[in-house]
């Protein structure tokens, strides 16, 4: 099925949640497991359940600055879902203990300076033996996956309205960012491509580009000349990830030029001086891609 056939039988989210009976008791997130966070502008959700992917998955959304104040109780905010969620701002959950993105002290550093708008950052768990599968868009003959659709799918339908439910999120596109880093950038550009009309700005953290011989450039040829407006992307590499992984990103950033996005205004291409594929390299550029992404207006 090509990208068209599939936009038109996936139905997604434009606006305010919408809820079908039963729909909001459905997701919601256990209540018997303890939510201790590291800060208090940090809120876990445990055990969000989907009707689309069997297994639950663990949030944490941060509040930015002044969100609980009574001065901004009416205050709506962009928002910013990352994937791998657990390696975002708990040390304890992270993928390597005490090492994460440092997305909170990046974040607050970043809209306290007044650089950055205010915005909701959504961490989403992966769910650890299925995460390859549910962050690859096309299923390789040797390594499975290719429920990147589905997942899509769980994030426009479900995760999304839900979010809008329960915190106080600005709707269309121009005010929903998407990212990640590894397999997690890689679904990210998939479904910013996918799903344009409803994620207006990517952060793509060291793509895998190599995944299913390459094939994330032909979605992008293919995607391309269908989008009505092209969504904002952050691309960035280490110059120390390997030089496959460096040459493919460079030819990714190549072709969404290519392909109409505008260095500076559509498209911020980094490579990092000393960049590792690690959570320390990868903490070092979210101010960066935040400033971009949602500068202050």
């Amino acid at each position: 099925m090509d990208l068209e056939s599939r936009r038109q039988t996936q139905p997604i989210y434009h606006g305010p949640p919408v809820f079908a009976p039963g729909w909001a008791v459905w997701h919601a997130p256990s209540e018997g497991e303890s939510a201790e966070t590291p800060h208090s502008r940090l809120r876990v959700h445990r055990g969000f359940r989907s009707r689309l992917l069997p297994d639950p998955r663990d949030l944490i959304v941060y509040m930015p600055p002044g969100y609980d104040e009574h001065e901004n109780a009416s205050r709506q905010y962009p928002v910013l879902y990352l994937n791998d969620g657990q390696n975002l701002f708990d040390g304890r959950t992270s993928f390597i203990k005490d090492r994460t993105w440092e997305v909170r002290e990046a974040a607050d550093a970043a809209i306290e300076s007044g650089e950055v708008e205010p915005l909701v950052i959504v961490g989403i768990y992966n769910t650890g033996d299925r995460r390859l599968a549910e962050y690859t868009h096309e299923r390789d003959w040797q390594m499975g996956g290719g429920e990147a659709d589905t997942y899509g799918q769980l994030l426009t339908r479900e995760l999304m309205p839900w979010i809008g439910e329960h915190y106080r999120v600005k709707a269309g596109r121009e005010n929903i960012g998407l990212g990640g880093s590894s397999l997690g950038g890689l679904v990210s550009l998939y479904l910013g491509l996918e799903y344009a009309e409803a994620i207006g700005r990517l952060a793509v953290f060291s793509p895998s580009v190599w995944w299913n011989h390459k094939s994330i450039l032909g979605v992008l040829a293919q995607a391309a000349p269908q989008l009505a407006e092209k969504p904002r992307i952050w691309l960035s590499i280490g110059d120390q990830e390997g030089r496959i992984a460096l040459k493919d990103t460079e030819l990714l950033a190549s072709r969404l030029r290519e392909y109409g996005w505008v260095d500076d205004q559509t498209l911020r291409y980094e490579r990092v001086r000393g960049g590792r594929h690690d959570e320390t390299s990868w903490a070092s550029r979210v101010r960066p891609m935040l400033e971009f992404l949602f500068p202050i207006r």
